[in-house]
């Protein structure tokens, strides 16, 4: 199947503009606040949370965003979007199988939408996260092979991968981060190629991935937290 490229829609995407614009757009200058609870939050660092009927990304105080996360509840409104950094350093992925992608940029990430019931795979462009169409086939024989797809939680984690130099390194993340990527991307993006400031601004943020991302392999033997 040919692969097709659109910028989606709030709804089929995922967390959409509002995940996207609290990247993007200018600091207001009021102050933060929960949106279950109303408390204050630290702009620095704070949870958020997926809103699976809008299909946007929540800001969560620590309370309510736990609260959450001990229940356990994956069927309702909101989910915690986990703090878990993994790599699997054995993941081998050559030229060919990134063509069978079909995705025209050296970054993507999947993440699998429930309301869906489907992956959907997005990648970072001047007109924010654009989606690629996803061969069911191809995914499979991709990425099906990694642990880290085993570990998947929907809506509120995604496989990252970066091809460079002659590399691709595949990751699990929050699926925020992936949002603030995009939203970093969209705001340095100059010319045909993105230019010299989003290229250095892209592998600050992929050093910082890495910093933080675990063994897979030492995880799964833990007992695969989600922390």
């Amino acid at each position: 199947m040919a692969a097709g490229h659109r910028v989606p829609g709030t709804a089929l995407a995922g967390p959409g503009r509002t995940g996207l614009s609290r990247f993007t757009a200018p600091r207001a200058p009021r102050e933060e606040r929960c949106e279950l609870c109303a408390a204050p939050l630290r702009p620095e660092r704070h949870r958020h949370l997926v809103d699976v009927d809008k299909r946007a990304l929540t800001c969560a105080c620590d309370p309510c965003a736990q609260l959450l996360d001990r229940s356990g509840d994956t069927t309702g409104r909101f989910r915690a979007v986990p703090w878990r950094y993994l790599v699997d350093p054995a993941h081998r992925l050559d030229e060919q199988a990134w063509e069978r992608l079909g995705i025209p940029v050296g970054v993507a990430f999947f993440f699998r939408n429930s309301a869906l019931d489907r992956l959907v795979a997005l990648y970072p462009s001047p007109a924010g996260a654009t989606e690629s169409e996803l061969d069911p086939e191809a995914w499979q024989s991709v990425l099906g092979g990694s642990p880290l797809a085993d570990l998947l939680e929907p809506d509120v984690e995604a496989l990252l991968l970066r091809r460079h130099q002659g590399r691709v390194r595949l990751y699990l993340v929050p699926v925020d981060i992936c949002y603030e990527l995009v939203g970093r991307m969209r705001l340095h993006w100059q010319g045909f190629d993105g230019g010299a400031e989003a290229r250095a601004d892209l592998d600050a943020f992929f050093t910082h991935v890495s910093a933080r991302a675990r063994d897979v392999r030492e995880v799964r033997d833990a007992g695969g937290s989600r922390a």
